[in-house]
């Protein structure tokens, strides 16, 4: 590739497009966001040094996600310069059992994407939008999109398994995971963090407005929390994690909720948000003097405890543990109640380096090296969109 080709990236949300831009070389350009979609759009952008690049409001409302896109990509080439950008990545949340690694997006490939939306309706119909739309925008520029459940691959079939018919399993009824490109670049860094953990036995927790956790030997999943879709395991943002299905019957017999009222509450209402009465955002939780609150705080760190428990019966033992993603880069507090719940397992943190949110956390004694590391899901997906578009920028032949 050419010094000036560059890769663009994607990641939808509900509310939200982040994106950024690297070169071939992986060396990021820019970093921005297209936010408040639906309501009062806005697009941010900054160079690597942290420089502000953009700073646009657009009219309220009724502004198309297409049209948004329209004048971010046109924005990036006024920028970087006509025909820069030869490939565009995207996260998106599953490919299902048809793909276990990154794939460059046809309209066959984009057909059987769209058949998975039951297993992530949240996500996947806002990650396979902005694909649909830069088709048109730009036809022909190669599009590659890159799967939060494809690290979880190599979970063992018995891993993946609930206790369903064979039938139901066959047909897709099984644990798949997510957070799949944040526990990439987690794997990537451990060589160099803790190169014992890196070839023996791993917990990376990514705590955010999604949250989950997962167990890596030798730097692959083996066992995570989420499973057929992003509402299971630990308590999130605004889903409830771990529920008895026995639960949702109740809701649908005695209290006459449609799939869709359940739905709603499942993605949109519980969780944090839920249990608190107040919001879904661990900051305003954690500041908060209110009962509920703290009971949503704690109830969060009690799961995460469980679950940290667990994986780590699935590794055989614990060598390292990891937090990442919003919460656990950034919340001082929630690392040392997890820690301190904890200690069985030989984990001891120092807390200066905690409060300080350091590299590395845990005390020298510690037999389970801690860490706080800031993933890069943005950069997992330039690296597989590179690896998948030849140096002119077309799609690789398969």
């Amino acid at each position: 590739m050419r010094t000036n080709e560059n890769i663009l990236v994607v990641n939808a949300g509900s509310s939200s497009i982040k994106f950024a831009v690297f070169t071939s070389s992986l060396v990021r350009q820019i970093s921005g966001e297209l936010d408040g979609i639906g309501a009062t759009p806005h697009l941010s952008a900054r160079n690597a040094n942290g420089d502000k690049l953009a700073d646009r409001d657009f009219h309220t409302g009724e502004v198309s996600v297409h049209y948004l896109l329209a004048e971010t990509v046109a924005w990036i080439e006024s920028h970087l310069g006509p025909g820069s950008l030869i490939a565009i990545g995207h996260r998106v949340a599953t490919g299902g059992l048809s793909h276990s690694s990154p794939a460059i997006v046809t309209p066959s490939v984009l057909e059987k994407l769209q058949t998975l939306i039951p297993l992530a309706p949240l996500h996947q119909p806002r990650n396979l939008e902005p694909i649909e739309i830069l088709a048109k925008l730009h036809p022909g520029q190669p599009q590659v999109a890159c799967f939060d459940s494809a690290f979880h691959s190599t979970m063992p079939r018995i891993a993946r398994l609930y206790g369903l018919p064979r039938s139901l399993t066959e047909s897709g009824a099984q644990r798949f995971g997510y957070h799949g490109l944040s526990y990439e670049f987690i794997a990537s860094r451990l060589p160099d963090l803790d190169p014992k953990a890196a070839a023996g036995r791993t917990v990376v927790a990514h705590l955010g407005s999604g949250s989950s956790m997962c167990a890596l030997s030798s730097g692959k999943s083996i066992a995570t929390t989420m499973g057929f879709s992003p509402l299971s395991g630990l308590v999130m943002g605004t889903r409830p994690g771990e529920l008895d299905a026995g639960l949702l019957i109740w809701m649908m017999r005695e209290k006459g909720w449609s799939a869709s009222d359940v739905e709603n509450l499942l993605y949109n209402e519980s969780g944090l948000k839920g249990v608190s009465g107040i919001s879904s955002d661990m900051r305003v939780l954690l500041e908060s003097q209110d009962d509920q609150a703290r009971e949503a705080v704690e109830l969060f760190v009690h799961r995460i405890s469980l679950e940290l428990g667990s994986l780590a019966a699935a590794l055989g033992g614990l060598d390292a543990l990891v937090f990442t993603g919003g919460i656990g880069e950034h919340a001082a507090a929630i690392r040392k109640a997890v820690c301190d719940r904890s200690t069985w397992l030989g984990i001891h943190i120092d807390a200066e380096s905690n409060e300080h949110s350091s590299e590395r956390i845990s005390t020298q004694e510690s037999r389970v090296s801690v860490w706080a590391v800031p993933t890069d899901e943005e950069r997992m997906v330039a690296t597989h969109t590179i690896q998948l578009v030849s140096p002119r920028g077309d799609p690789k032949r398969q």
